[in-house]
């Protein structure tokens, strides 16, 4: 039976009437209630929001609540260790992680303690898990690409360093395969344009986990890569910490001027913690029972993002939040909420996903608001019209559905868009180099797969990437370095494209 909030106060009235000793209740303090993760402690009078608490027997406590008579804490470790009457300390520390460059390549918990059975991690210094982010004068515009490998994505929805792009959908669409593609894909690219990655893991279960380190390791991902991993199993303030933590992690390095990407998946269950959290503290539910703030949770975490000014080393931290829909409602509450937040989302859909298209990617609903700035222009000449030339293809294959009669050049529009569908799938952890998405989806948007039957088109990208990075090794190396797509450089895709074709034909 529910115990009413007058309930609570006569409780805590008599408790702390029967711990009030004459000890410094300013430094030291005393449980007088514990239960779900939660302690309600007398004494710690000049205790701060968020500052570490430290329970004795290794567990530490964060304060949230600070009320008149008692402060709330939020427990970092079982609450079985804890009891009523347990002695509580002051550290004087607001929650923060230790940081270094040895934390690369190794898999943490949200306090920064290895989970990987390997040594300990020598840190260089302490960083508080929550700051305040950079403000505008310390940034400077997004104009750098971040390239993830995959053509839909890099062609229609590209990302720059310093942006923050939301991935939504419904469970099983594909989300994480994304941002873990978009790691393994840092390998591929030049010393200078490569970011280190953390992957932030919130609420997962150990063995999806575990799966997506093997898949890491496997690829040699896990070189650059940090993992932060706060599992279903963790207490629920574990979870409210764990993007702080990876964010912190990113910052060090962001702030010694190196690029960064950073995954949080996913944020409907760190915001989900935070209500379990908020609703046993007491604190009033709002929309959806989550408290009023829980926009302000993810803003202050995601504005931290940014690409930093060259007075202040040009470092950058790439934020790719993850959101599970349900039902492709994207209109819930922290779905919303986070859409308004960030600089664009990529959009999955059940159906797409389901139907063989991946990535999933719905083109129509899909946007980056700054990415095209920092797009490669040779990319950018390619792709120039290929959102609008897919959207076009959708609704048209939408009346095409009811038998409608249309005209030549709808039905032309239609056969090409159907190749251009089956060009923009990609097979997970098949990350794509520049040169070799240029030229696929040239051949696509210049017509060169019009001739190839639409079941050819997935053999035709395999055989033609195949030969030309034999037979035209020149011309791909010219187009990975090619700041923009010159006469020459067009002339040598065609000419390459033009006798490929004579190839894949007479095989045929």
């Amino acid at each position: 039976m529910a115990i009413r909030p007058e309930e609570i106060t006569n409780i805590i009235k008599e408790k702390i009437e029967k711990f009030d000793t004459k000890a410094d209740l300013s430094e030291v303090g005393t449980v007088i209630q514990v239960g779900d993760g939660i302690a309600r402690v007398y004494g710690l009078r000049n205790v701060k929001a968020s500052e570490l608490v430290d329970f004795g027997k290794g567990i530490k406590g964060m304060a949230m609540n600070l009320e008149y008579d008692n402060v709330g804490c939020v427990l970092m470790g079982p609450d079985d260790q804890v009891h009523e009457g347990s002695t509580v300390k002051r550290t004087g520390e607001v929650i923060s992680i230790p940081v270094g460059d040895e934390i690369i390549g190794r898999v943490v918990d949200p306090l920064g303690r290895p989970l990987d059975g390997k040594k300990e991690i020598k840190a260089e210094k302490e960083m508080p898990m929550d700051i305040v982010a950079p403000g505008i004068v310390e940034r400077q515009p997004v104009k750098q690409p971040l390239q993830t490998g995959l053509k839909a994505v890099d062609a229609l929805v590209p990302i720059g360093k310093g942006q923050r792009e939301l991935i939504v959908g419904d469970r099983q669409t594909g989300k994480t395969a994304i941002a873990i593609d978009a790691i393994i894909n840092q390998k591929n690219l030049p010393p200078q344009e490569r970011c280190l990655c953390i992957y932030v893991a919130v609420g997962q279960k150990n063995s999806t986990v575990a799966q997506v380190v093997k898949t890491l390791t496997d690829f040699g991902a896990m070189e650059y890569t940090t993992v932060v991993a706060a599992t279903a199993s963790d207490p629920a303030s574990m979870l409210y910490i764990a993007p702080y933590a990876g964010c912190a992690i990113g910052e060090y390095f962001m702030w010694k001027g190196k690029d960064v990407l950073i995954v949080y998946d996913d944020l409907s269950k760190h915001a989900q913690a935070y209500r379990e959290m908020s609703l046993l503290l007491r604190r009033p539910p709002g929309r959806e029972a989550y408290p009023g703030d829980v926009f302000y949770l993810h803003s202050r975490l995601l504005e931290r993002a940014c690409k930093l000014s060259k007075e202040n080393g040009g470092g950058s931290l790439t934020a790719l939040p993850i959101i599970e829909t349900q039902a492709n409602d994207v209109s819930a509450y922290i779905p919303t909420n986070v859409i308004s937040i960030t600089d664009g989302q990529i959009y999955l859909e059940s159906s797409l996903f389901l139907s063989g298209v991946k990535p999933a990617i719905n083109v129509g609903l899909s946007v980056s608001r700054v990415g095209g700035s920092a797009q490669r222009k040779t990319m950018r000449k390619v792709a120039g019209t290929l959102r609008v030339d897919m959207s076009q293809y959708q609704e048209l294959a939408g009346f095409a559905q009811f038998g409608s009669e249309l005209d030549k050049e709808s039905q032309r529009q239609i056969e090409r868009g159907k190749r251009m569908n089956e060009l923009l799938k990609q097979d997970q952890y098949q990350p794509m180099r520049l040169s070799q998405q240029v030229l696929v989806l040239y051949a696509g948007v210049h017509g060169y797969t019009d001739g190839v039957a639409v079941d050819q088109v997935r053999a035709y990208e395999k055989q033609l990437l195949a030969w030309a990075d034999v037979q035209q090794k020149p011309l791909m190396d010219e187009l990975d370095k090619a700041a923009e797509l010159t006469d020459e450089l067009t002339v040598g895709l065609d000419e390459a494209l033009t006798q490929f074709q004579t190839i894949f034909h007479g095989k045929k």
